[in-house]
Protein backbone atom coordinates (compact mmCIF):
# COMPACT_ATOMS: atom_id res chain seq x y z
CA UNK A 1 0.00 0.00 0.00
CA UNK A 2 1.31 3.46 -0.85
CA UNK A 3 2.28 5.75 2.01
CA UNK A 4 -0.91 7.68 2.92
CA UNK A 5 1.11 10.63 4.27
CA UNK A 6 1.67 13.55 1.92
CA UNK A 7 4.31 16.25 2.27
CA UNK A 8 2.50 19.25 0.75
CA UNK A 9 -1.04 20.49 0.20
CA UNK A 10 -0.27 20.35 -3.53
CA UNK A 11 0.26 16.60 -3.21
CA UNK A 12 -3.03 16.30 -1.30
CA UNK A 13 -4.72 18.03 -4.23
CA UNK A 14 -3.14 15.64 -6.72
CA UNK A 15 -4.30 12.65 -4.68
CA UNK A 16 -7.80 14.10 -4.37
CA UNK A 17 -7.94 14.51 -8.14
CA UNK A 18 -6.88 10.90 -8.65
CA UNK A 19 -9.38 9.59 -6.11
CA UNK A 20 -12.53 11.61 -6.82
CA UNK A 21 -14.91 11.38 -9.76
CA UNK A 22 -14.30 14.23 -12.18
CA UNK A 23 -17.51 16.07 -11.28
CA UNK A 24 -16.88 15.87 -7.54
CA UNK A 25 -13.31 17.12 -7.90
CA UNK A 26 -14.50 19.91 -10.21
CA UNK A 27 -16.94 21.08 -7.56
CA UNK A 28 -14.06 21.38 -5.07
CA UNK A 29 -11.82 23.36 -7.41
CA UNK A 30 -14.72 25.67 -8.26
CA UNK A 31 -14.10 29.37 -8.91
CA UNK A 32 -16.53 31.70 -10.68
CA UNK A 33 -16.63 32.80 -14.31
CA UNK A 34 -13.08 33.33 -15.63
CA UNK A 35 -11.47 32.35 -12.30
CA UNK A 36 -9.61 35.66 -11.87
CA UNK A 37 -10.21 35.89 -8.15
CA UNK A 38 -9.50 32.23 -7.44
CA UNK A 39 -6.19 32.55 -9.28
CA UNK A 40 -5.26 35.83 -7.59
CA UNK A 41 -5.79 34.30 -4.14
CA UNK A 42 -2.82 32.03 -4.89
CA UNK A 43 -0.73 34.43 -6.97
CA UNK A 44 -0.87 37.20 -4.37
CA UNK A 45 0.82 35.04 -1.73
CA UNK A 46 3.59 34.31 -4.22
CA UNK A 47 4.26 38.05 -4.46
CA UNK A 48 4.88 38.40 -0.71
CA UNK A 49 8.49 37.78 0.33
CA UNK A 50 10.18 37.32 3.70
CA UNK A 51 12.95 39.34 5.39
CA UNK A 52 14.77 36.60 7.38
CA UNK A 53 17.57 37.01 9.92
CA UNK A 54 20.98 35.36 10.02
CA UNK A 55 21.48 34.83 13.78
CA UNK A 56 19.35 35.13 16.92
CA UNK A 57 16.78 32.92 15.21
CA UNK A 58 13.82 31.66 17.18
CA UNK A 59 14.16 28.66 19.47
CA UNK A 60 10.61 28.55 20.83
CA UNK A 61 7.59 28.35 18.52
CA UNK A 62 4.53 29.43 20.52
CA UNK A 63 1.51 29.18 18.24
CA UNK A 64 -1.39 28.90 20.67
CA UNK A 65 -3.92 31.73 20.68
CA UNK A 66 -7.58 32.46 21.38
CA UNK A 67 -9.97 33.05 18.48
CA UNK A 68 -13.66 33.82 18.97
CA UNK A 69 -13.40 32.79 22.59
CA UNK A 70 -11.85 29.40 21.81
CA UNK A 71 -8.33 28.40 22.76
CA UNK A 72 -6.59 26.89 19.73
CA UNK A 73 -3.16 25.33 19.41
CA UNK A 74 -2.35 27.12 16.16
CA UNK A 75 -3.79 30.10 14.28
CA UNK A 76 -5.46 27.94 11.62
CA UNK A 77 -9.20 27.26 11.70
CA UNK A 78 -11.43 25.18 9.44
CA UNK A 79 -13.55 27.35 7.16
CA UNK A 80 -17.19 26.34 6.59
CA UNK A 81 -17.73 24.52 3.29
CA UNK A 82 -20.20 22.02 1.92
CA UNK A 83 -18.42 18.71 1.30
CA UNK A 84 -21.12 16.40 0.01
CA UNK A 85 -19.76 13.32 -1.80
CA UNK A 86 -16.11 13.99 -0.91
CA UNK A 87 -15.90 11.38 1.87
CA UNK A 88 -18.57 9.32 3.68
CA UNK A 89 -17.71 10.80 7.08
CA UNK A 90 -17.79 14.37 5.75
CA UNK A 91 -17.79 17.13 8.33
CA UNK A 92 -17.67 14.70 11.24
CA UNK A 93 -14.25 13.51 10.08
CA UNK A 94 -13.15 17.13 9.69
CA UNK A 95 -14.39 17.98 13.19
CA UNK A 96 -12.49 15.06 14.69
CA UNK A 97 -9.34 16.05 12.86
CA UNK A 98 -9.60 19.65 14.04
CA UNK A 99 -10.20 18.48 17.61
CA UNK A 100 -7.22 16.13 17.43
CA UNK A 101 -5.02 19.05 16.39
CA UNK A 102 -6.52 21.44 18.93
CA UNK A 103 -8.32 23.86 16.69
CA UNK A 104 -11.81 25.09 15.85
CA UNK A 105 -14.01 24.73 12.80
CA UNK A 106 -16.84 26.47 11.02
CA UNK A 107 -19.77 24.28 9.96
CA UNK A 108 -21.67 25.29 6.85
CA UNK A 109 -25.43 25.57 6.59
CA UNK A 110 -24.95 23.58 3.39
CA UNK A 111 -23.02 20.80 5.14
CA UNK A 112 -23.92 17.15 4.68
CA UNK A 113 -23.90 16.24 8.40
CA UNK A 114 -26.23 17.54 11.14
CA UNK A 115 -24.68 20.14 13.42
CA UNK A 116 -25.46 17.99 16.47
CA UNK A 117 -23.16 15.22 15.21
CA UNK A 118 -20.39 17.64 14.27
CA UNK A 119 -20.48 19.57 17.55
CA UNK A 120 -20.38 16.28 19.45
CA UNK A 121 -17.10 15.56 17.64
CA UNK A 122 -15.65 19.04 18.27
CA UNK A 123 -17.09 21.44 20.83
CA UNK A 124 -15.14 24.28 19.21
CA UNK A 125 -17.57 24.48 16.30
CA UNK A 126 -19.09 27.70 14.96
CA UNK A 127 -22.28 27.41 12.93
CA UNK A 128 -22.29 29.32 9.65
CA UNK A 129 -25.48 30.95 8.36
CA UNK A 130 -26.55 32.23 4.98
CA UNK A 131 -29.51 34.63 4.90
CA UNK A 132 -32.25 32.28 3.72
CA UNK A 133 -35.88 33.08 4.40
CA UNK A 134 -37.13 35.77 6.76
CA UNK A 135 -36.12 36.77 10.27
CA UNK A 136 -38.30 34.11 11.89
CA UNK A 137 -36.53 31.41 9.87
CA UNK A 138 -33.12 32.84 10.73
CA UNK A 139 -33.97 33.09 14.43
CA UNK A 140 -35.06 29.45 14.46
CA UNK A 141 -31.72 28.35 12.98
CA UNK A 142 -29.78 30.39 15.52
CA UNK A 143 -31.84 28.80 18.27
CA UNK A 144 -31.05 25.33 16.96
CA UNK A 145 -27.34 26.16 16.95
CA UNK A 146 -27.60 27.42 20.53
CA UNK A 147 -29.36 24.24 21.68
CA UNK A 148 -26.82 22.08 19.86
CA UNK A 149 -23.98 23.75 21.74
CA UNK A 150 -22.33 25.72 18.94
CA UNK A 151 -19.52 27.96 20.16
CA UNK A 152 -20.74 30.91 18.09
CA UNK A 153 -22.05 32.10 14.74
CA UNK A 154 -20.42 32.85 11.39
CA UNK A 155 -22.63 34.89 9.06
CA UNK A 156 -21.97 34.84 5.30
CA UNK A 157 -24.37 37.40 3.87
CA UNK A 158 -22.80 38.76 0.70
CA UNK A 159 -23.40 36.71 -2.41
CA UNK A 160 -23.86 37.72 -6.04
CA UNK A 161 -24.90 34.25 -7.25
CA UNK A 162 -22.29 34.34 -9.97
CA UNK A 163 -22.43 31.24 -12.10
CA UNK A 164 -20.93 29.84 -15.25
CA UNK A 165 -17.28 28.86 -15.52
CA UNK A 166 -15.17 29.33 -18.61
CA UNK A 167 -13.81 25.80 -18.19
CA UNK A 168 -17.30 24.35 -17.68
CA UNK A 169 -19.28 23.55 -14.54
CA UNK A 170 -19.44 19.95 -13.34
CA UNK A 171 -22.71 18.09 -13.32
CA UNK A 172 -23.98 18.04 -9.74
CA UNK A 173 -27.26 16.12 -9.34
CA UNK A 174 -30.01 17.34 -7.05
CA UNK A 175 -30.48 13.80 -5.81
CA UNK A 176 -29.28 10.31 -6.62
CA UNK A 177 -31.74 9.09 -9.24
CA UNK A 178 -31.49 7.08 -12.45
CA UNK A 179 -30.33 10.09 -14.46
CA UNK A 180 -27.61 10.89 -11.93
CA UNK A 181 -26.48 7.27 -11.90
CA UNK A 182 -26.39 7.19 -15.70
CA UNK A 183 -24.34 10.36 -15.99
CA UNK A 184 -21.94 9.57 -13.16
CA UNK A 185 -21.44 5.88 -13.91
CA UNK A 186 -18.50 6.38 -16.32
CA UNK A 187 -16.75 8.68 -13.84
CA UNK A 188 -17.36 6.42 -10.85
CA UNK A 189 -16.18 3.36 -12.72
CA UNK A 190 -12.79 5.04 -13.06
CA UNK A 191 -12.61 5.79 -9.31
CA UNK A 192 -13.28 2.45 -7.56
CA UNK A 193 -11.64 3.49 -4.28
CA UNK A 194 -14.03 6.41 -3.85
CA UNK A 195 -16.98 4.13 -4.63
CA UNK A 196 -15.70 1.50 -2.20
CA UNK A 197 -15.51 4.05 0.62
CA UNK A 198 -19.22 4.73 0.25
CA UNK A 199 -20.08 1.07 -0.40
CA UNK A 200 -18.63 0.13 2.98
CA UNK A 201 -21.15 2.45 4.66
CA UNK A 202 -24.03 0.89 2.66
CA UNK A 203 -25.19 4.43 1.87
CA UNK A 204 -25.09 6.58 -1.23
CA UNK A 205 -23.78 10.17 -1.00
CA UNK A 206 -26.42 12.25 0.77
CA UNK A 207 -27.19 15.37 -1.23
CA UNK A 208 -29.47 16.92 1.38
CA UNK A 209 -28.55 19.75 3.76
CA UNK A 210 -29.83 18.84 7.25
CA UNK A 211 -28.78 22.11 8.88
CA UNK A 212 -31.17 24.16 6.77
CA UNK A 213 -34.16 23.11 8.90
CA UNK A 214 -34.89 24.50 12.40
CA UNK A 215 -35.43 21.13 14.10
CA UNK A 216 -33.11 18.11 14.01
CA UNK A 217 -34.67 15.25 12.08
CA UNK A 218 -37.05 17.40 10.03
CA UNK A 219 -37.10 16.54 6.32
CA UNK A 220 -34.09 18.33 4.85
CA UNK A 221 -34.08 20.05 1.46
CA UNK A 222 -31.63 19.07 -1.24
CA UNK A 223 -28.61 21.27 -1.80
CA UNK A 224 -30.19 22.82 -4.88
CA UNK A 225 -33.53 23.18 -3.14
CA UNK A 226 -31.87 25.18 -0.38
CA UNK A 227 -29.87 27.15 -2.94
CA UNK A 228 -33.09 28.09 -4.68
CA UNK A 229 -34.61 29.34 -1.42
CA UNK A 230 -31.45 31.34 -0.79
CA UNK A 231 -31.62 32.99 -4.24
CA UNK A 232 -35.24 33.99 -3.64
CA UNK A 233 -34.58 35.54 -0.23
CA UNK A 234 -34.21 39.34 0.03
CA UNK A 235 -30.63 40.53 0.36
CA UNK A 236 -29.87 41.36 4.02
CA UNK A 237 -29.15 44.92 5.17
CA UNK A 238 -26.80 46.24 7.83
CA UNK A 239 -29.85 46.46 10.07
CA UNK A 240 -30.30 42.73 9.50
CA UNK A 241 -26.67 42.14 10.51
CA UNK A 242 -27.24 43.97 13.80
CA UNK A 243 -30.52 42.11 14.33
CA UNK A 244 -28.87 38.73 13.68
CA UNK A 245 -26.09 39.59 16.09
CA UNK A 246 -28.69 40.45 18.75
CA UNK A 247 -30.26 36.98 18.49
CA UNK A 248 -27.28 35.54 20.35
CA UNK A 249 -25.57 38.48 22.04
CA UNK A 250 -23.46 36.44 24.45
CA UNK A 251 -21.71 34.30 21.84
CA UNK A 252 -18.92 35.18 19.41
CA UNK A 253 -20.19 36.41 16.04
CA UNK A 254 -18.13 36.58 12.85
CA UNK A 255 -19.10 38.36 9.65
CA UNK A 256 -17.41 36.51 6.81
CA UNK A 257 -16.65 38.03 3.42
CA UNK A 258 -15.51 41.52 4.42
CA UNK A 259 -13.17 43.04 1.81
CA UNK A 260 -13.69 46.79 2.28
CA UNK A 261 -12.59 49.17 5.01
CA UNK A 262 -15.98 50.89 5.15
CA UNK A 263 -17.77 47.54 5.44
CA UNK A 264 -15.41 46.49 8.23
CA UNK A 265 -16.22 49.68 10.12
CA UNK A 266 -19.96 49.11 9.66
CA UNK A 267 -19.54 45.55 10.88
CA UNK A 268 -17.98 46.89 14.07
CA UNK A 269 -20.92 49.26 14.46
CA UNK A 270 -23.30 46.29 14.03
CA UNK A 271 -21.69 44.57 17.02
CA UNK A 272 -19.75 41.71 15.45
CA UNK A 273 -16.82 40.32 17.40
CA UNK A 274 -14.79 39.08 14.41
CA UNK A 275 -14.57 39.51 10.67
CA UNK A 276 -13.02 37.31 8.01
CA UNK A 277 -11.38 39.10 5.11
CA UNK A 278 -12.56 36.74 2.41
CA UNK A 279 -13.77 36.58 -1.18
CA UNK A 280 -15.22 33.09 -0.72
CA UNK A 281 -12.32 31.39 -2.41
CA UNK A 282 -13.06 33.14 -5.69
CA UNK A 283 -16.53 31.58 -5.88
CA UNK A 284 -18.45 34.84 -5.69
CA UNK A 285 -17.95 38.03 -7.73
CA UNK A 286 -15.08 37.33 -10.11
CA UNK A 287 -12.62 40.18 -10.41
CA UNK A 288 -12.55 40.79 -6.64
CA UNK A 289 -8.91 41.09 -5.52
CA UNK A 290 -7.17 38.42 -3.48
CA UNK A 291 -8.16 38.66 0.16
CA UNK A 292 -4.52 39.01 1.28
CA UNK A 293 -4.32 42.24 -0.76
CA UNK A 294 -7.27 43.73 1.16
CA UNK A 295 -6.14 42.48 4.59
CA UNK A 296 -3.64 45.20 5.61
CA UNK A 297 -6.07 48.10 5.17
CA UNK A 298 -8.90 46.31 6.96
CA UNK A 299 -6.66 45.21 9.84
CA UNK A 300 -5.29 48.72 10.18
CA UNK A 301 -8.79 50.19 10.31
CA UNK A 302 -10.51 47.86 12.79
CA UNK A 303 -7.95 45.39 14.14
CA UNK A 304 -8.02 46.92 17.61
CA UNK A 305 -11.82 46.63 17.81
CA UNK A 306 -12.57 43.14 16.49
CA UNK A 307 -10.62 40.01 15.65
CA UNK A 308 -9.53 39.99 12.00
CA UNK A 309 -9.08 36.67 10.19
CA UNK A 310 -8.00 35.91 6.64
CA UNK A 311 -9.62 33.31 4.40
CA UNK A 312 -8.50 32.50 0.85
CA UNK A 313 -5.43 31.04 -0.80
CA UNK A 314 -3.73 29.44 2.22
CA UNK A 315 -1.71 26.47 0.98
CA UNK A 316 1.31 26.34 3.31
CA UNK A 317 2.50 27.47 6.70
CA UNK A 318 4.46 30.31 5.13
CA UNK A 319 1.15 31.72 3.88
CA UNK A 320 -0.14 31.69 7.46
CA UNK A 321 2.94 33.64 8.57
CA UNK A 322 2.42 36.21 5.81
CA UNK A 323 -1.21 36.74 6.84
CA UNK A 324 -0.24 37.19 10.49
CA UNK A 325 2.48 39.67 9.54
CA UNK A 326 -0.09 41.72 7.61
CA UNK A 327 -2.54 41.95 10.48
CA UNK A 328 -4.58 38.75 10.75
CA UNK A 329 -5.01 37.07 14.12
CA UNK A 330 -5.58 33.71 12.45
CA UNK A 331 -6.51 32.20 9.10
CA UNK A 332 -9.24 29.88 7.87
CA UNK A 333 -8.63 27.13 5.31
CA UNK A 334 -11.09 25.64 2.82
CA UNK A 335 -9.86 23.77 -0.24
CA UNK A 336 -6.68 22.65 1.55
CA UNK A 337 -8.52 20.53 4.11
CA UNK A 338 -11.08 19.29 1.57
CA UNK A 339 -8.24 17.87 -0.50
CA UNK A 340 -6.83 16.26 2.63
CA UNK A 341 -10.24 14.78 3.42
CA UNK A 342 -10.59 13.41 -0.09
CA UNK A 343 -7.07 12.00 -0.07
CA UNK A 344 -7.16 10.23 3.29
CA UNK A 345 -10.24 11.03 5.37
CA UNK A 346 -9.74 12.33 8.92
CA UNK A 347 -6.03 11.48 8.82
CA UNK A 348 -5.69 13.53 5.64
CA UNK A 349 -7.17 16.62 7.32
CA UNK A 350 -4.82 16.10 10.27
CA UNK A 351 -1.96 15.80 7.76
CA UNK A 352 -2.86 19.19 6.24
CA UNK A 353 -3.00 20.86 9.65
CA UNK A 354 0.37 19.33 10.55
CA UNK A 355 1.89 20.68 7.34
CA UNK A 356 0.63 24.17 8.08
CA UNK A 357 1.92 23.97 11.64
CA UNK A 358 5.36 22.82 10.47
CA UNK A 359 5.57 25.47 7.77
CA UNK A 360 4.52 28.20 10.19
CA UNK A 361 7.17 26.97 12.62
CA UNK A 362 9.85 27.18 9.94
CA UNK A 363 8.85 30.78 9.19
CA UNK A 364 8.99 31.65 12.89
CA UNK A 365 12.52 30.29 13.14
CA UNK A 366 13.79 32.18 10.11
CA UNK A 367 12.12 35.45 11.10
CA UNK A 368 13.22 35.21 14.72
CA UNK A 369 9.68 35.16 16.11
CA UNK A 370 9.16 32.92 19.14
CA UNK A 371 5.43 33.73 19.38
CA UNK A 372 2.90 34.31 16.63
CA UNK A 373 1.88 37.63 18.18
CA UNK A 374 5.38 38.96 17.35
CA UNK A 375 4.87 38.89 13.58
CA UNK A 376 4.88 42.35 12.04
CA UNK A 377 4.98 44.18 8.72
CA UNK A 378 8.80 44.27 8.79
CA UNK A 379 8.84 40.49 8.39
CA UNK A 380 7.53 40.64 4.83
CA UNK A 381 8.45 42.33 1.56
CA UNK A 382 5.59 43.65 -0.57
CA UNK A 383 5.96 44.80 -4.18
CA UNK A 384 4.72 48.29 -5.05
CA UNK A 385 0.97 48.41 -5.53
CA UNK A 386 0.37 45.09 -3.79
CA UNK A 387 -2.36 46.31 -1.46
CA UNK A 388 -5.96 47.02 -2.39
CA UNK A 389 -7.49 49.61 -0.08
CA UNK A 390 -11.12 48.95 -0.95
CA UNK A 391 -13.66 51.35 0.52
CA UNK A 392 -10.91 53.69 1.69
CA UNK A 393 -10.06 57.13 0.37
CA UNK A 394 -6.34 56.37 0.38
CA UNK A 395 -4.88 55.26 -2.97
CA UNK A 396 -3.78 51.68 -3.62
CA UNK A 397 -0.39 52.84 -4.88
CA UNK A 398 1.28 56.08 -5.99
CA UNK A 399 -0.13 57.35 -9.27
CA UNK A 400 2.17 58.85 -11.88
CA UNK A 401 0.47 62.04 -13.05
CA UNK A 402 3.33 63.44 -15.10
CA UNK A 403 2.31 64.59 -18.60
CA UNK A 404 3.20 62.29 -21.45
Amino acid sequence: MANPWFETVAEAQRRAKRRLPKGVYGALVAGAEKGLTAADNIAAFDEVGFAPHTADLANAKRMATTVMGQEVSLPVLISPTGVQAVHPDGEVAVARAAAARGTAMGLSSMASKPMEEVIAANSKTFFQLYWVGDRDVMAAKVDRARRAGAAGIIATLDWSFSYGRDWGSPFIPEKINLEAVRRYAPQVALKPRWLWDFAKTKKLPDLTVPNMVPTPGDPAPTFFGAYGMWMQSPMPTWEDVAWLRAQWPDAPFMLKGVMRVDDAQRAVDAGVTAISVSNHGGNNLDGTPASIRALPAVAEAVGDQVEVLLDGGIRRGADVAKALALGAKAVMIGRAYLWGLAANGQAGVENVLDLLRDGLGAAMVGLGRESIDQFCRADVVLPPGFERRLGDDRPDAPVDVRPV
